[in-house]
């Protein structure tokens, strides 16, 4: 397997080669407990901060009842969009805690847990998007109408529909950005330090993201199945060792987009983690298919990705005037 770098520049006239974002921790300042420091400050402004704003968001869609039904942790009170919002409010926050750690703690910029270049190539990111959205809406999508029609039922309320889709958009770009950043962006980074080992750097991110979603219900209606295929190998795995090839996370950040857009937009699983006045609800999570599904989604979307669209190979050269030791 080959892992593509990125050529640029360090510095004043100083060649760098094989410049990759992964590599791109070692600039500014990188020592291990500055990352310690780092998720600290992250988990205290997303958890700490965050939960302090969340009760007055909660405030806003629904005032005292609202407060109420927020602290009681009953989001479905706030009614379908309400509580799609409140779910996800905390994102910012943790959004937030990232780029604060990655300027103020590590001095260098954000734009380097994306890429080593001088600018994110949104095409790529678009590419991510295109290719994984494809695959995802006809094998996972109509694939499991097919199969199950019975269990699909379609939302007929539009009105609420059209209001959702504004807000759908904004608040799970930020959540999938936001978890880009942080598992295959900052714990990258920081593991790297640790160790370069090729295997060593997928395997982290893509543990600790399956962990973080073991709480989510799908993980308890599937089993072991669901945590497996559809957390740690897809989107854990597969999604890291993709941002490896590519030498940035702009794949992942369309793909990620492209997973959960879907599910919020056109087909929502009742219950689900992500629940939403998606177009279609399906009322059971068929977690064998679900799982089977990604085994054929896969290697359709590395295709779109690596054939049907081609790796950009021109860029800005990447200037980095104070790349320091570790201090």
């Amino acid at each position: 397997m080959k892992f593509k770098a990125i050529k640029g520049h360090q510095g004043i006239g100083m060649e760098v080669q094989d410049v990759t974002y992964v590599e791109a921790a070692r600039w500014g300042k990188h020592r291990g407990w500055r990352y310690v420091l780092g998720l600290v400050v992250i988990f205290f402004v997303g958890l700490v901060v965050g939960g302090i704003a969340a009760p007055r968001i909660a405030f806003l869609f629904g005032g005292q009842e609202g407060l109420a039904a927020f602290r009681r942790l009953d989001y479905a009170a706030f009614g379908p969009v309400g509580s799609f919002v409140a779910v996800r409010a905390i994102f910012p926050f943790f959004l937030a805690g990232i780029l604060i750690a990655v300027t103020l703690i590590h001095q260098r910029h954000p734009r380097t847990l994306v890429t080593a270049r001088e600018k994110i190539s949104w095409r790529r990111i678009g590419h991510g998007f295109v290719a994984w959205f494809v695959p995802i809406l006809l094998i996972a999508g109509l694939g499991q109408y097919f199969f199950y029609p019975d269990t699909f039922s379609f939302n007929f309320d539009l009105t609420t529909f059209a209001l959702f889709v504004p807000l759908a958009l904004v608040f799970t770009a930020i959540q999938t950005t936001t978890e880009e950043l942080f598992f295959r962006g900052y714990i990258m980074q920081g593991a790297s330090i640790v160790w370069t080992n090729r295997v060593f750097l997928a395997l982290v991110p893509a543990t600790i993201f399956a962990l973080a979603h073991l709480l989510n219900p799908e993980a308890s209606a599937g089993g072991w199945l669901t945590v497996f295929f559809n957390y740690f190998l897809v989107p854990g795995l597969v999604w890291t060792v993709v941002s490896l090839i590519d030498g940035t996370t702009e794949l992942a950040i369309g793909v990620h987009f492209a997973n959960n857009i879907g599910g919020v937009l056109l087909f929502n699983v009742a219950g689900s983690a992500a629940d939403a006045p998606a177009l279609f609800t399906i009322s059971k999570f068929h977690a064998t298919y679900t799982a089977l599904s990604m085994l054929v989604v896969v290697p359709v979307f590395l295709a779109i990705a690596y054939k049907v669209f081609k790796r950009d190979e021109t860029s800005e050269p990447v200037f980095q005037s104070n790349r320091m030791g570790r201090r």
